[in-house]
């Protein structure tokens, strides 16, 4: 095991810590990132056996030019950034230090003892979740958003089996028999590539969003292959108690998903029918959701199977990670070569990513959600 002289470092000591929420197997980078790390001219920190999850040895990440450290503690003592996927767990946040970066997914106006205790440690948080593009997208949530969506297909569609609690239907059927009706509601990232995934297994699919733009673009992408209708409460209502699975792909950036399919409309969907919340990060789009894990992943509520596993990216790893850095990369680059106060200056769509900094929220729909003072940087 090598251990680490910490002195000050050229430009950055980035550090990767093994990820431990519930089977979540991904790492903040993988071996050919640390490569372009160190490139740079930064120093590289990962946590002993980081990258199993993915099968990325340590070996890997030492021929990279990475050092090895062989626990969280040294790993949070030593890094001017912390870079992972998922939101740091309470543990973690006990080990955070002043003016350390953590650059991470975070979600916190789902999470108030999470944000309580960012603050405490006035460090500065950046959520890939609200960093943005030139067109207004998100650009760090777009790759997880795409893969959650084709899971969400995936995951109703075994929750849809009998042994599991479901109707026991095929989506796609077989001749002679219905095809399973699929709502999905939202036409984002997440919602489309849902959809893409169930109009490929055959199914009766049904996209309902509120933004008419977005419902132009979903006609000319799918045409006549689904139904692509305007969102209220009539045709949600509507759709969802006639459908085998229904798909929550809501997102306003940064806040808390609104309640759209109330407790009383779940109890008018069919016996055995499958609620996807791919929306649970931010809290949920139905108002029976609560957050599950991949260990215990389901549950049921007046008869309707529930699915909202809060890191379902997590279920394909290597996929994610690699579609995750190939998005993170850049901005990694650009706070490590700066630091963070010029990166921020110089990159408004790197600024909106900052949600807390210095012990105050800095981010409008996370400070509205969580009753906080809202400083703007």
């Amino acid at each position: 095991m090598q251990r680490i002289p910490y002195y000050k470092f050229k430009i950055m000591l980035i550090a990767i810590p093994k990820e431990i929420k519930n089977h979540e197997y991904r790492v903040g980078a993988t071996p050919s990132g640390v490569r372009e790390m160190i490139l740079a001219g930064n120093q590289v920190l990962i946590e002993d056996n980081a990258g199993n999850g993915v099968g990325f040895s340590n070996q890997e990440y030492l021929n990279a030019g990475a050092k090895i450290a062989k626990n969280a503690a040294e790993i949070y003592s030593a890094a001017d950034m912390i870079l992972k996927v998922k939101e740091p767990q309470m543990s973690e946040c006990k080990m955070i230090k002043e003016d350390q970066i953590i650059f991470s997914y975070l979600h916190l106006a789902a999470e108030p003892e999470l944000t309580k205790m960012l603050i405490r440690s006035k460090s500065i948080a950046i959520a890939f979740e609200t960093v943005t593009a030139n067109d207004g997208s998100l650009p760090l949530l777009a790759p997880m958003s795409e893969v959650a969506g084709k899971l969400s297909v995936q995951s109703g569609a075994k929750a849809l089996e009998k042994a599991n609690g479901g109707r026991g239907v095929l989506l796609g059927g077989v001749p002679g028999t219905s095809k399973a009706k699929v709502t999905i509601i939202g036409g984002g990232v997440a919602g489309t590539n849902a959809a893409k995934v169930a109009i490929g297994m055959g199914a009766d699919v049904t996209i309902l969003d509120k933004s008419l733009a977005r419902i132009r673009y979903l006609s000319d992408i799918f045409g006549n292959k689904c139904n692509i209708l305007y969102a209220n409460i009539a045709t949600i209502e509507k759709h969802i108690i006639k459908s085998e699975l229904v798909i929550g792909a809501v997102l306003i950036p940064g806040a808390a998903a609104p309640k759209l399919v109330t407790r009383e409309m779940v109890s008018k969907m069919l016996k055995g029918s499958v609620l996807v919340d791919i929306s649970i990060d931010q809290g949920g789009c139905f108002e029976t959701s609560k957050p599950t894990s991949h260990s215990d992943p389901i549950y049921d509520i007046d008869g309707v199977i529930h699915y909202c596993v809060t890191n379902m990216p997590g279920a394909v790893a290597r996929t994610s990670t690699e579609a995750l850095e190939n998005a993170t990369l850049p901005f990694t680059l650009e706070i490590a070569a700066k630091g963070y106060k010029k990166a921020i200056n110089d990159n408004s769509h790197l600024k909106n990513g900052v949600n807390v900094m210095n012990g105050k929220v800095t981010y409008k729909a996370v400070s509205d959600a969580l009753g906080y003072e809202y400083c703007n940087i």
